[in-house]
């Protein structure tokens, strides 16, 4: 009984780190859309550092985790 308990348990958490690795990255419009914030608010976050950005190409892109992060804050 604890052992099916706990093996399903382990499947659920197992679920989750994969789902975390296929994490998709948003571009600037996309947090805008994805926080209901303005562009120009992103931005001073990210020049503030309080929000994690990978430039590639001139883009700006983030995961969805570091913009979840920088809301709990």
């Amino acid at each position: 009984m604890i052992n099916d308990i706990i093996l399903e348990r382990l499947d659920k958490i197992e679920e989750q780190v994969q789902g975390n690795h296929k994490e998709k990255w948003l571009n600037l419009k996309d947090v805008s859309k994805y926080t209901s914030l303005s562009v120009s608010k992103i931005r001073r976050a990210i020049k503030g550092g309080e929000l994690k950005v990978s430039k590639n190409g001139g883009r700006l892109l983030f995961k969805t985790y570091w913009v979840d992060k920088w809301l709990l804050r």
